[in-house]
């Protein structure tokens, strides 16, 4: 028998995502997604109470110079699934049942961070508001997204 350690197949993809060693498990089959990498999303909080992420402008705009409405989603529906899953625990699957966003300001350069707040976190159904902010802490964009809660 081999006293070796087996990184798990998607160790790379999950630290370069920021998601600490002591979760991989948990996000295990899946990593966190072909979409997740292409936006640059990187995590730098997870616990039940505050899911918080970054991910560049740059690469992630519109044809006028400004981060994509779009993009905002994107951050926001990642960081509300995490949240559901995180809350779920092991062996549930969450699944994004509603999202909607409003745009206050727009962005040109730097990093946008969201960060997801519980509003309810029930047995089969979370809905967290995400609020992304640029630089200088100004609100960009409120989402809120509701997730569905499967058990295995």
């Amino acid at each position: 028998m081999s006293d070796k350690f087996t990184p798990h197949p998607l160790t790379e993809e999950l630290l370069a995502a920021g998601i600490p060693t002591e979760i991989h498990a948990i996000l295990g089959k899946h990593g966190v997604g072909a979409l997740v990498t292409k936006m640059g999303i990187v995590f730098t909080e997870m616990s039940a109470e505050s899911m918080v992420a970054t991910m560049p402008v740059e690469s992630n705009t519109q044809v006028t110079g400004v981060l994509h409405g779009g993009a905002h989603v994107v951050l926001a529906e990642t960081l509300g699934s995490f949240a559901a899953a995180f809350h779920a625990g092991p062996g549930s699957k969450v699944v994004g049942i509603e999202i909607n966003a409003t745009h206050h300001r727009a962005a040109s350069t730097g990093l946008v961070t969201g960060t997801a707040t519980p509003i309810h976190l029930g047995r089969t159904l979370t809905t967290h508001e995400v609020v992304m902010r640029n630089d200088a802490g100004q609100r960009l964009s409120t989402c809120r997204i509701t997730n569905m809660i499967l058990s295995n």
